[in-house]
């Protein structure tokens, strides 16, 4: 209810139907990246400031039990697959 779905930078086309943003009073966003200058000093301030995201770190191996949890949609931070089990 009431969430909204950010897309930022350009990965293609998006297609959506409108009766799904009306269930539920969803809201879709867009914006550019900013390029890398952008992100860069974004980065910078939120690490002046102390801005961290709340994640849940899984080794590679958990891969599809993070899709699986995706798809029933029991996630309630962003998912980060730690790579470097893998050699």
């Amino acid at each position: 209810m009431d969430g909204t779905l950010s897309h930022v930078g350009h990965l293609g086309p998006v297609t959506v139907q409108i009766t799904e943003l009306l269930v539920g009073r969803k809201k879709l966003s867009s914006a550019g990246s900013g390029g890398r200058p952008a992100t860069a000093a974004m980065l910078d301030f939120c690490a002046e400031h102390g801005i961290t995201a709340d994640i849940e770190l899984l080794p590679s191996a958990r891969v599809n039990e993070a899709l699986d949890r995706l798809q029933r949609n029991d996630v309630r931070y962003r998912f980060v697959l730690d790579l470097s089990d893998l050699s």
